[in-house]
């Protein structure tokens, strides 16, 4: 049999986020376990998670409000154009 020459390689990205998901998993059993693999106290891990949920929904805000990518502001334009926005 021979190899197929046209296989899609891996995403170097999807790669990168399989083994945060890892670490993830196991950060997770080792907290459901009772150890702590992180130095941190709760009220570090409090702030933290505060933080993170600030950026993300900031970022999401951000994002959803203003025409970042190139095909949103160009349907916005054609919007305008048409006197629809």
């Amino acid at each position: 049999m021979s190899e197929t020459k046209n296989q899609a390689p891996f995403d170097k990205m999807m790669i990168v986020r399989t083994v945060v998901l890892f670490f993830a998993w196991i950060n997770q059993y080792l907290v459901m376990k009772g150890n702590s693999p992180l130095p941190f106290t709760p009220e570090e891990y409090q702030v933290g998670a505060t933080a993170l949920i600030t950026f993300i929904a900031s970022m999401w805000a951000w994002w959803k409000n203003n025409d970042v990518r190139f095909k949103a502001r160009r349907n916005t334009q054609y919007l305008r154009d048409k006197g629809l926005k």
